[in-house]
C-alpha cells in the first residue's frame, strides 16, 4: 500500500550536509517506491510560504552558525493548512527547531504517527549558541527539549547507538531504531573518469604521485575534532615520511586551524582546499589514499561512507559508541592516540598493494547497500510499526 509522508526539516537543498543527504535520499528512495512525499522546510530568502515540486519552503531567519540552518516560527496556520490537505499517513521529522517542532505538533493535530529521527549530538553545538559559565544549563535545557520530543514521538531512529545512548541521558527509555546513513553510491565510486582530475588535484597543492595523501571532509567546527588531527600529525609525521593532509570544508574554525598548522611547522603538509560543491567532491576522494577523521561528535558520518564508496579505507579515532563502523584491517582502522594515528598510517603504507587494492574493495564493499531505496525500505518498516502502535492506542 503506497504512503503519503511528510518529512520535516530546517534545512533542504541546496544547502548541503548530512541531513539535507539523508533527507533528500529518504525522499528520492521513497518516491521510487511509489510512495507520496512532502518536504517541509525553512528557507530564509522566502518571503511567503510556496510549494514547489514537492517541498513546502517556509519562511525563516537564518543561523550560519549551525549548519546554514533556518529557524521557522514553531506554530503556522498557513503551514498547517499545506499539512492538512498533503494528509500524510506519518510524519518523520529530522531536526528539533521551529520546522521540527512543527510536525511534531501537526502529528497530534491530524492523529498521525510521528517519527523523530535525531541526527545530531547538540550537546557538541551548544558552545555556538551559549557563552562557557551557561552550558551546563543550557545542556540540561536540551536534553529537556529532546526527551519532549521523544516522548511525543511514536517511533524513534537515529543513525548510530550514540543516538541511543544520548536519548539515555535524557532519560528516555522508548527504543531505537537503529538505521545507518545513506550514501550516493553511483557517484561515489573509483570511475576511471576521473583519474585525469586526480592528477589535477595533486598537482593543484603540489602533491607528488607517491605521496600518501590522506583526507578529510566536513564542517571546520571545533566539534569535528581537526585540531587534534592537526596536533597528532605534528607530534607524529616528518617532512620526509611523504605524508600530505587534504582538509576539504570551511566553516568558523577554518582559519584557527590554519593558524595552528603553522604554529606547528606543519603547514607544508596541510592543504585546505575549502568548500567543494558535493558533485565535484568524488575527484578529491580518488585523489586520495585514506579517509581520516578524529571526529567524536558525529553518529555515522555521510562524509566517510561517501569516502568509502570512493574506495577509501578510514583511519577513525577510537569512538565506542560508533564501534562497528571501522573494523580494523577491514575497511580501515581505528587508532587512540598520537601514537597509534602514527602506527596505524605505516602499517597501510607497508601493505604491499594487493593488500591495499583488497581493503579498498572491502570499504566500498561495505557501503554498497546504504543507498536510498534501501533507507526507504527500511524506514517503511519504521513507519508500518508506528502505525500499527498508533492504531493500537485509538
Amino acid at each position: 500500500m503506497h504512503m503519503r509522508i511528510a518529512l520535516f526539516t530546517e534545512t533542504y537543498i541546496p544547502y548541503i550536509n548530512g541531513v539535507v543527504t539523508h533527507v533528500n535520499m529518504l525522499r528520492k528512495g521513497l518516491e521510487q517506491l511509489g510512495h507520496q512525499v512532502l518536504v517541509v522546510t525553512a528557507n530564509p530568502n522566502a518571503k511567503r510560504y510556496y510549494l514547489k515540486n514537492g517541498v513546502l519552503y517556509c519562511p525563516s531567519v537564518s543561523i550560519k552558525k549551525i549548519y546554514d540552518y533556518g529557524v521557522a516560527t514553531p506554530i503556522s496556520k498557513i503551514r498547517y493548512s499545506y499539512i492538512k490537505k498533503f494528509n500524510p499517513d506519518v510524519i518523520h521529522i529530522h531536526t528539533e527547531f521551529g520546522v521540527g517542532y512543527s510536525g511534531a505538533v501537526a502529528a497530534k493535530a491530524l492523529n498521525v504517527p510521528l517519527i523523530y529521527t535525531l541526527h545530531t549530538m547538540y550537546d557538541d553545538y551548544l558552545y555556538y549558541i551559549v557563552s562557557k559559565p551557561l552550558l551546563r544549563i543550557a545542556k540540561k535545557s536540551a536534553h529537556a527539549y529532546a526527551k519532549s520530543l521523544a516522548e511525543r514521538a511514536t517511533c524513534l531512529t537515529g543513525p548510530s547507538k550514540k543516538v541511543e545512548e544520548f536519548f539515555r541521558q535524557c532519560s528516555v527509555q522508548k527504543p531505537v531504531y537503529v538505521i545507518p546513513n545513506p550514501v550516493e553510491t553511483d557517484l561515489f565510486c573509483p570511475n576511471p573518469k576521473y583519474l585525469a582530475v586526480k592528477s589535477e588535484i595533486r598537482n593543484r597543492f603540489q602533491i607528488a604521485p607517491n605521496d600518501c595523501l590522506l583526507c578529510f571532509c566536513g564542517r571546520l567546527g571545533k566539534e569535528k575534532n581537526v585540531n587534534t588531527l592537526l596536533d597528532y600529525w605534528a607530534q607524529t609525521i616528518r617532512s620526509d615520511e611523504h605524508c600530505q593532509l587534504l582538509i576539504i570544508g570551511d566553516g568558523p574554525a577554518r582559519k584557527e586551524l590554519q593558524s595552528q598548522a603553522d604554529s606547528l611547522g606543519i603547514s607544508d603538509q596541510i592543504h585546505f582546499a575549502g568548500k567543494i560543491p558535493h558533485g565535484k567532491l568524488p575527484p578529491y576522494y580518488i585523489a586520495s589514499d585514506l579517509y581520516v577523521t578524529a571526529s567524536l561528535s558525529d553518529t555515522n558520518s555521510i562524509s566517510m561512507l561517501e569516502g568509502m564508496a570512493a574506495g577509501l579505507p578510514v583511519l577513525h579515532i577510537s569512538d565506542p559508541l560508533n564501534r562497528g563502523q571501522v573494523v580494523d584491517g577491514v575497511n580501515g582502522y581505528i587508532y587512540r592516540n598520537a601514537a597509534e594515528f602514527h602506527d596505524k598510517l605505516q602499517l597501510y603504507r607497508q601493505l604491499p598493494q594487493t593488500a591495499k587494492k583488497k581493503l579498498s574493495l572491502s570499504a566500498r564493499s561495505l557501503v554498497l547497500s546504504s543507498g536510498s531505496q534501501a533507507l526507504a525500505e527500511k524506514l517503511l518498516q519504521v513507519y508500518h510499526i508506528a502505525q500499527q502502535k498508533s492504531s493500537k492506542n485509538r
